[in-house]
């Protein structure tokens, strides 16, 4: 029975490994200087799908992800920095569409938050095993 239930996990664990390297990018999308396309993969592994939410455009096949793919390679293709493309998508999506945000006044939250129920359930845990071994030594 043990073995059954290692080859089962083994087996999981290399199928999310090998899904984890599967992008969604089209032929069509990938561009001839393979030097914009590293920087248009770059910019596209950080910025979050707005249908799938914890998934990168570069990882999902939702059409707004491939809109969103070919917007940030027309914008290297005319020029724009990096810095410049991430800001016009914050400026139209917001910071919610960065997979990673900054830390600002308005993200704290989104930070912090967290570590702070993770703190609290640990809380709770030590809390309930103190009333449980009074419990086992009053019995």
């Amino acid at each position: 029975m043990l073995k059954c239930i290692l080859k089962i996990i083994i087996s999981i664990f290399l199928m999310q490994i090998t899904l984890i390297n599967c992008n969604a990018i089209e032929p069509d999308e990938i561009l001839n200087n393979q030097k914009y396309e590293l920087r248009a993969r770059e910019i596209s592994k950080n910025i979050r799908c707005m249908v799938c939410q914890n998934q990168s455009i570069d990882d999902s096949n939702s059409s707004i992800a491939r809109d969103l793919r070919i917007l940030i390679r027309n914008k290297i293709e005319e020029g724009s920095k990096d810095k410049e493309i991430y800001k016009f998508l914050t400026e139209r999506y917001g910071d919610f569409i960065l997979l990673k945000p900054p830390l600002k006044v308005n993200t704290i939250a989104l930070w912090f938050l967290p570590f702070l129920f993770f703190i609290i359930g640990i809380l709770i845990i030590l809390n309930h095993n103190k009333k449980s071994n009074k419990f086992i030594k009053k019995n």
